[in-house]
């Protein structure tokens, strides 16, 4: 008898859940429904992206990207006959000013740019003037079910501003420090050591010149470490006094310039001049916004095998960075395709390999089938490049409208010294 009570107790929480698991039914067939309908749609924009050529606009100071830009072309000339042109940028901006220019003069299609690799500033910049598509197609690409916004949030929000699926990750970056051995004992890991270390080792350090986007970058990782209230720039600039902001940045500059390279009255043109200089002996500290760009170097002959790579205790600047369909673009089918190619398994496998870029995934590993898994675990890692645990905590990425305040700033206090 006891048997019967319990079995009916279980048909009538049966009974009583009944209209509740209905619903759960029927929100997991919508949902599957959806994703069906997605793939048929990507399908469809496949087969519209035949034939087509993307005009690609991209920096291209970097022989390794440059390299990986003509892979992925030839993979995808194979896989979806499209033509893959790399523009090579020397600024994003002027690929942003372009695209405005088009808009202002009511060029509401055959843009001249396709497909636009961007973050910061440049994002900020295109989405408040509606230079792109907004149907958040990037959501939608077959390549974003293997990422994670939990454990990498910054893949829907650019330098703090929400995407809205208007741009599709690409690579992960982060500040790192490269110190050559024969030189330096024991780097310097916070800015007022790093500070010191400069005073005490003159002319043997520098920065790229702002507004280059490494030296604006470490501006920002000396604000964030000297500044008492460092949250303040994760805000619109407008919200503060920005002399006030500033201040603990000019006092480090101004205590730490005398003593650098040409007494800081010249500075590197870009990161790779300044990598260039490490190698040369000229420096004996420099840094970058990939992690394994120091093993890199070091495999290309640019930088002696003494170089080994640190960060600081406090943690070091990261960001994601991302593609783009401009509103006005030519081929947009043939530029979602190629974004979802970028954003691939196969494709992020071959960008993370220091032999290659060694620029960090954007996917999350455990989203990955367990043969890619194993694929990006056995990655080559060159001698200066740090483990995942050893690059330590990232600080997050300014608001964009910081950028101008902080290069308009500088150049008016350091320009012309």
């Amino acid at each position: 008898m006891k048997r019967k009570q319990n079995n009916l107790s279980i048909f009538r929480c049966f009974y009583q859940y009944l209209p509740q698991l209905a619903i759960i039914a029927t929100v997991s067939f919508f949902g599957l429904y959806q994703s069906l309908a997605k793939a048929d749609d990507f399908e469809t924009t496949i087969t519209n992206a035949k034939g087509q050529t993307v005009y690609f606009n991209a920096w291209g100071g970097s022989p390794a990207i440059n390299e990986y830009i003509a892979w992925a072309g030839e993979r995808i000339a194979d896989e979806y006959d499209i033509t893959l042109k790399h523009v090579k940028l020397s600024a994003t901006s002027d690929a942003v000013s372009r695209i405005l220019a088009e808009k202002t003069s009511g060029k509401s299609t055959g843009g001249s740019v396709d497909l636009i690799w961007i973050n910061g500033e440049n994002f900020a910049a295109m989405k408040s003037h509606g230079l792109l598509q907004t149907d958040d197609w990037a959501y939608h690409l077959p390549s974003f079910q293997y990422t994670d916004a939990k454990l990498l949030p910054g893949i829907k929000t650019d330098f703090g501003i929400p995407t809205d699926g208007q741009e599709a990750p690409w690579g992960r970056a982060q500040l790192v420090f490269g110190y050559d051995t024969a030189y330096v004992n024991t780097p310097p890991r916070s800015a007022d050591q790093l500070a010191q270390w400069i005073i005490a080792n003159p002319g043997r350090f520098s920065y790229p010149k702002p507004p280059e986007f490494t030296g604006v970058s470490f501006l920002k990782q000396i604000l964030l470490e000297t500044s008492p209230t460092p949250d303040m720039f994760l805000e619109p600039a407008d919200q503060t006094d920005p002399n006030t902001a500033l201040a603990p940045l000019w006092k480090w500059l101004d205590q730490a310039h005398p003593h650098m390279r040409k007494g800081g009255k010249h500075f590197p043109a870009n990161y790779t001049a300044m990598i260039q200089m490490l190698g040369d002996g000229e420096l004996a500290i420099a840094f970058a916004f990939n992690p394994t760009e120091f093993s890199n170097g070091i495999a290309q002959g640019i930088l002696p095998n003494t170089i080994r790579s640190y960060v600081h205790d406090s943690g070091t600047l990261a960001n994601v960075h991302f593609v783009a369909v401009p509103f006005n673009a030519n081929s947009p089918a043939a530029a979602k395709v190629v974004a979802d190619f970028l954003l691939s398994p196969e494709a992020q496998l071959h960008k993370a390999n220091s032999d290659i870029w060694g620029d960090p995934t954007v996917l999350a590993m455990h989203k990955l089938p367990p043969d890619m898994q194993d694929a990006f675990a056995a990655l080559p890692k060159g001698i200066a490049t740090l483990n995942e645990s050893e690059l330590g905590k990232t600080l997050p990425e300014f608001h964009p409208s910081w950028v101008s305040v902080i290069e308009q700033q500088w150049a008016k206090r350091y320009i012309g010294q």
